[in-house]
């Protein structure tokens, strides 16, 4: 009987622990008229529901205005139908901590949700609009964090990136919408952490869509994306520029890459010669090792891509020293139109060659429009540059692919669709090793009967 009884109260007193509390930020004071800055109120919420062992925070509807808001351990913040949170346009309303600002930040904290169908907007643009201004806010900061959910909100203009994943492990994102024109550097989610799953997604930017990047030297590792719809007028699935820990074991697949909705700054078709798109993305897809760190077993696959000027730009360089590596990517079903004369691009630099990389089953609707002079000259190395697809200039020697600097290099089940007549080869193949081609072919107004050209020592396999 004893034993019963003792058994009863733990059992009881496991379900109380069990009963998460619910707490509205307008029970502490919070006023939701757009004006009144609320960030005493709603912290006053999160900081009693963190301290009363965890639970909900609801923000009801309405538009609170607010700083800086510390996520805490066990919460769940809520930002609820038709409720806004909205970023003061005051600077001194975001405490700098290790020299970053944000309005939603999570330092070192576990077990914690964003969640609901509301806003938070970071009023960007009240910011110092300029690339790589000083002191802006991320929207969201999830800093060396663990077991962390971010699901169903919409992210809106932010003053710097959107989401940023720094640090820690056990991170899934699922179902959000990010729209953020604003400002410069409008990343969409930035990526530098381990075990993440991100799912379901729409993002549409100035800046990156998805940007993994490595700037703690030690890897971005274990990421799986699937099933997100990407826009941009920067890059749409990117790793780097910071590389320096490296990437290792990601997989992106099923996803829709198109142009962005807006363009208030870009403008490519001003400044690259051979775009005629007022809106276009660089690069579908672009991976960069620059500053050291080691890219490996990364898979993307079944990508559907249209308004970027270059679908694939892979580039190993030495910005910084020691050189790092790029080896091991696989790249297959992929169907791309691209709107500029940059081709794809596999390029390494002198004495350090990108390695082992398969891209297969493919369709290229290329532009076409390129003249047999572009490719008649010396395309210069630009070991130190900042990479970007236009690096080289703003057209290369070929229509499909341009390969330089590379070993063990398949390219499989590949179409080049012209859409224009267009002299140059499809592919330019220079200073690679063993590089093998099976079942490539080229249709359209191709005015030169070289659809390959090798230059350089190349140990080449060809299987037509």
């Amino acid at each position: 009987m004893e034993k019963k009884i003792r058994f009863l109260i733990l059992f009881i007193f496991i379900a109380i622990q069990a009963i998460a509390i619910e707490l509205s930020v307008t029970d502490f004071g919070a006023v939701p008229d757009s004006v009144t800055v609320n960030t005493i109120a709603i912290q006053a919420a999160i900081d009693k529901c963190h301290q009363s062992g965890g639970g909900i925070v609801k923000v009801p509807a309405g538009v609170y205005l607010t700083g800086t808001l510390f996520l805490k351990d066990n919460v769940t913040f809520e930002v609820q139908r038709a409720a806004e949170i909205r970023g003061s346009g005051n600077i001194a309303d975001y405490p700098e901590m290790k020299r970053n600002r944000a309005l939603i930040w999570a330092y070192k904290t576990k077990n914690a949700s964003l969640q609901g169908d509301g806003v938070i907007n970071g009023q960007g643009g009240l910011f110092h609009v300029g690339d790589n201004a000083p002191n802006r806010p991320f929207l969201v900061l999830i800093d060396s964090c663990n077991h962390i959910r971010i699901s169903n909100l919409k992210l809106k203009n932010s003053a710097m990136w959107c989401l940023r994943l720094f640090g820690g492990e056990d991170i899934h994102v699922t179902g959000i919408q990010i729209y953020s024109h604003s400002n410069f550097n409008n990343d969409g989610i930035d990526i530098d952490s381990k075990d993440v799953r991100i799912s379901d997604c729409y993002i549409d930017t100035d800046d990156d869509a998805l940007c993994f990047k490595s700037d703690r030297r030690v890897p971005c590792e274990n990421v799986v994306v699937t099933n997100c719809i990407l826009a941009s007028n920067c890059n749409l699935i990117k790793m780097g520029t910071a590389s320096f820990g490296g990437f290792k074991n990601i997989t992106v697949q099923n996803c829709v890459l198109r142009r962005a909705s807006e363009s208030n700054f870009r403008h490519w078709h001003k400044s690259i010669a051979g775009i005629t798109d007022s809106i276009t993305g660089i690069s579908g897809i672009a991976l960069e090792i620059v500053d050291g760190g080691h890219l490996a077993q990364v898979n993307i696959s079944d990508i559907v891509m249209e308004g970027v000027q270059t679908p694939i730009f892979i580039r190993l360089g030495s910005r910084r020293n020691p050189t790092g590596s790029l080896k091991n990517v696989t790249i297959s079903n992929v169907i791309a139109n691209n709107s500029s004369l940059i081709p794809s691009t596999i390029s390494g630099v002198p004495g350090f060659n990108i390695e082992n990389v398969c891209i297969r089953n493919c369709i290229f609707n290329s532009m076409g429009k390129g003249e047999f002079v572009s490719y008649d000259t010396e395309v210069p190395e630009a070991e130190n540059k900042y990479p970007e697809n236009r690096m080289f200039g703003s057209s290369l020697p070929a229509f499909g692919f341009y390969i330089r600097h590379a070993k063990d290099i398949e390219l499989s089940d590949i179409k080049f669709n012209l859409l224009n007549p267009d002299s140059r080869p499809a592919l330019w193949v220079e200073n690679t090793a063993s590089v093998e081609m099976r079942n490539l072919t080229v249709k359209g107004a191709a005015t030169n009967n070289k659809i390959f050209y090798f230059r350089g020592k190349n140990n080449k396999k060809v299987k037509q």
